[in-house]
């Protein structure tokens, strides 16, 4: 196994999952959403090279509020508008001379897809993100973020919000 320069966290739940009362989605079975029931699966990626200005151009186009960046056809980060407007905009830097690495949120926390919604709202809320990368093994398949989630199940919105401290 070759160590990259990028670390990526990943985090497998295996704790008890609280039913909830939306049968459609999911398991039918028990009530219970599952990521991969809800994540985004049209991911837009950039290099660790491309220049930020690239990857905003791309998160434009697409109308996505965040961009994974790849290294080697392997997930190493993720830009979200947030990176952007502190790291770019607000230091009035020139976006076509900063490389995507450079911006990055890394390491890359991401979750299986076969993971209940629930907790992965509470990884989000625990590490204060609002993305989180769906994989497997090495496979991007999608991205979850809090909308998504609150989109699902509206019920969670309450506790997104305190637990992001959002308002």
């Amino acid at each position: 196994m070759t160590e990259t320069p990028y670390p990526r966290r990943s985090v497998n739940f295996k704790s008890h999952q609280t039913k909830i009362n939306l049968p459609l989605i999911g398991d039918s079975m028990s009530g219970i959403i599952l990521v991969r029931d809800i994540m985004a699966k049209n991911v837009k990626t950039v290099r660790t090279d491309d220049s930020v200005h690239d990857a905003v151009v791309k998160m434009n186009k697409f109308e996505v509020g965040s961009i994974i960046v790849t290294n080697n056809n392997r997930a190493v980060g993720i830009i979200t508008s947030k990176n952007v407007l502190s790291r770019i905009v607000e230091p009035r830097l020139d976006a076509s001379m900063v490389r995507a690495k450079d911006i990055m949120s890394s390491p890359l926390i991401t979750i299986e897809p076969d993971i209940a919604v629930e907790d992965a709202a509470k990884l989000m809320a625990k590490k204060k993100i609002k993305q989180l990368v769906i994989m497997d093994r090495d496979k991007i398949l999608g991205i979850l973020s809090t909308s998504d989630i609150v989109k699902a199940n509206p019920t969670q919105l309450g506790i997104l919000q305190e637990l992001l401290k959002v308002s």
